[in-house]
């Protein structure tokens, strides 16, 4: 049993897995300064960790998985709390607890546990009931918790890819339009309370964005640097090792948020393409086993993971070239970090558990 779900694994989606890895291993490799440390070789050794729990996932029953979709989210969101109790900070959030001695940021790990919950929800729904306003709440809880627990510690990027992902989500379940139009007005409309909600070093983010020029020496000098490293890679890149702006440690956080800057100044506008593809291709392998899958569960969660990609991507390449605020959202498997790595490979993990488990027709029993 175990070796026809071997042989049934999409293969597809683990070679452009390890071709990402292997790009960010490279990136990191140069960030340390030509050497495997401190990021390239933590890299790599997380990724053989979470390669192992992606396929673990893969082999386990599609029925557990749904059985159990709620008590993760409730778990995750328990784990999300108490980031306000026991957290610990860092780039001025807290963010992060430590679990059996390890620090872990339960803001990435609640997208997986939203996708699930909410496919759980809408699978035992009939279709023409989505439209009822009453059945949006739950859904609404599953979003709008999270997201504030997530403003509060504070962390901005995170929480509106959160928000983001819920709204996909519940556009792909069938929601009405007109609903997210309302939505939309009541958002922009309360934009001036929001503006005194979030925390000052986050509005001069903003008006960095707007103008970095204001403040070239400090909010806006990431972004500036970030304009110049993949506008001097130009067509080809400077080549491998050879980008003078991170080397010359003119680029910030070269090794997280800003991986995608250094691999444009090397590897030049080409490089930057071929990543684009590659995330286009693994986006394009979600909707390809959505649209195989039999069940609703299972399209739901190939579509969530995608729209996850999707929103990585980017907020990420628009924050470093400068089309919105800088928020600190990692490049999935590219940029350095534990929680994020492992939050995508779970969710890659479950992509191939749908891909063996299409056909399954009733899983909620």
């Amino acid at each position: 049993m175990i070796f026809k779900k071997i042989l049934n694994f999409n293969y597809l989606l683990i070679f452009v897995i390890l071709i990402l890895v292997t790009i960010g291993t490279a990136a990191l490799y140069s960030a340390g300064d030509g050497s495997f440390s401190p990021w390239a070789k933590k890299h790599i050794t997380r990724f053989g960790v979470f390669f192992i729990i992606m396929t673990i996932i893969g082999f386990i029953d599609i029925k557990l998985i749904y059985k159990y979709s709620y008590l993760f989210f409730f778990l995750c969101l328990f784990f999300l709390f108490s980031v306000e109790i026991i957290g610990t900070f860092g780039k001025g959030a807290e963010r992060w607890i430590r679990i059996f001695g390890v620090s872990v940021q339960p803001s990435e790990i609640i997208k997986v546990a939203i996708i699930l919950a909410l496919a759980k929800y809408f699978h035992n729904l009939r279709f023409d009931f989505i439209g009822k306003i009453y059945n949006i709440l739950i859904p609404a809880f599953f979003i709008l918790v999270p997201f504030v627990l997530v403003l509060l510690q504070p962390d901005l990027g995170t929480a509106i890819s959160i928000f983001l992902l819920g709204v996909m989500i519940l556009f792909i379940a069938g929601i009405r339009i007109w609903k997210f139009v309302v939505g939309a007005i009541i958002s922009f409309g309360s934009f001036p309370f929001f503006w005194n909600l979030i925390q000052p070093y986050q509005q001069k983010r903003v008006l960095s964005f707007l103008n970095p020029e204001l403040d070239p020496l400090g909010q806006g000098y990431q972004l500036i640097q970030s304009k110049i490293a993949l506008g001097s890679g130009g067509v080809m890149g400077k080549g491998f090792l050879e980008g003078t702006q991170s080397y010359l440690e003119y680029l910030p956080e070269k090794q997280t948020d800003f991986i995608f800057t250094l691999i444009g100044e090397e590897f030049g506008f080409i490089g930057t393409m071929f990543i684009l593809i590659l995330f286009g291709l693994l986006v394009t392998i979600c909707f390809y086993i959505a649209i195989k899958s039999h069940h609703v569960f299972g399209r739901i969660i190939c579509l969530g993971v995608a729209c996850n990609i999707f929103i990585y991507v980017v907020l990420n390449m628009a924050m470093v070239t400068g089309l919105m605020p800088v928020v600190g959202i990692p490049l999935p498997l590219i940029s350095y970090g534990g929680t994020a790595m492992l939050s995508i490979m779970v969710s890659f993990g479950l992509l191939l558990n749908v891909d063996i488990n299409y056909n399954v027709k009733k899983i909620n029993q």
